[in-house]
């Protein structure tokens, strides 16, 4: 994948056909301590230790039409390319947490991408899905909420 975008919108996927409602996206920046971190957290089915641990094997699938699943391993690939890590915390039936580190100032760190383009394509495609989009750069938080924005538009509407 050529940027972070789209391991976002990869894994949001998997967010979702894990039955998630909720999806949290966060993203901070820190130039100064000179890290990246993308977390996504979902409210889906969640995954056991033994999926936990299979999760970043590209021949493990819990999909049925394929035999592989390359979502977890690339973006793994990708932290471990730019000396960062990735990280999976879940509790079945409740939630499923990944979060990627990447050393900002390395040359092989991939770029951000489209997020913008990213979260429409999420929102207009799962309108049923509440999708939270917090970036934290220095010392400025932009927070984007399909739950407010469908709400002012509702009272918007009903006004």
């Amino acid at each position: 994948m050529e940027d972070l975008s789209l391991h976002i919108l990869d894994i949001v996927e998997n967010s979702i056909r894990a039955s998630a409602k909720r999806i949290e996206i966060r993203i901070e920046e820190n130039i100064e301590k000179d890290y990246l971190t993308l977390e996504i957290e979902d409210n889906g089915q969640g995954m056991d230790e033994e999926t936990i641990k299979r999760a970043l094997d590209p021949f493990f699938t819990t999909k049925t039409a394929r035999r592989v699943g390359l979502g977890l391993p690339l973006l793994y690939q990708a932290a471990r390319e730019s000396a960062g890590k990735l990280e999976i915390t879940s509790e079945v039936g409740k939630k499923t947490i990944i979060r990627a580190i990447f050393q900002y100032s390395h040359p092989d760190r991939k770029p951000l991408g489209n997020i913008r383009e990213t979260l429409l394509t999420l929102a207009v495609s799962y309108p049923e899905v509440h999708f939270v989009y917090e970036h934290k750069k220095e010392d400025t938080t932009y927070r984007w909420d399909t739950k407010e924005i469908k709400d002012k538009k509702n009272d918007r509407f009903n006004n």
